[in-house]
């Protein structure tokens, strides 16, 4: 893979708040963030769109592309859901000048860190407890309970791994967490944070 911008990983277990934290740093104009959309052979959830929430692939064209090594990473998160993403995926995103952010799970995570570690910052998003974990996860109603306790038996497992991070972030305090977060970000990137009055 040719070299670009930075890669920014955010990592947490399900329910930590990770996608709301990459949706704010989107919509950050200074940080000149894209997007990696990930690949996955799971079927779509309500309104997801195919190439903007997921690229959705059956099991058998996700495991052609495993043979044809074309991803950066890959895990088979749950038996026959797999998750990964794609080196062109990033190159598109690099090609057009971008800074490149990645809302994956944690194996993810550590190994495109592992692959990039000059340009790549890795932040665990760390909720306030595993009970407050399975309280957000419910209130999504979009899964079984025993989808949901797969879940937070996962994410005891996840939580021990995020001394490996760059940076943890404490989503104890969503505006916070937020704030935090950009800040991070920006310095990473070199960015000029936009003025706002000092907390």
């Amino acid at each position: 893979m040719k070299e670009g911008g930075k890669l920014i990983i955010f990592s947490a277990p399900s329910g930590s708040g990770k996608t709301t934290i990459v949706k704010y740093l989107l919509e950050q104009p200074e940080l000149n963030l894209a997007f990696s959309v990930s690949a996955t052979s799971r079927p779509r959830r309500g309104k997801e769109k195919h190439g903007i929430n997921y690229y959705f692939m059956s099991i058998s064209e996700f495991k052609k592309h495993i043979k044809n090594e074309d991803f950066l990473e890959w895990e088979e998160v749950y038996r026959d859901n797999f998750y990964g993403t794609l080196k062109s995926e990033v190159e598109r995103l690099w090609a057009e000048g971008k800074n490149v952010i990645f809302d994956i799970d944690v194996v993810g995570g550590l190994r495109i860190k592992k692959k990039f570690p000059e340009e790549t910052l890795a932040v665990f998003v760390k909720p306030p407890s595993v009970d407050e974990l399975k309280i957000r996860l419910k209130k999504r109603s979009t899964e079984s309970d025993d989808k949901i306790n797969m879940r937070v038996a996962k994410a005891s497992v996840e939580l021990a791994t995020a001394p490996q991070f760059d940076k943890i972030i404490k989503n104890y305090d969503l505006d916070v967490a937020l704030q935090e977060s950009h800040k991070m970000v920006a310095e990473f990137v070199g960015a000029k944070m936009p003025d706002s009055k000092e907390s």
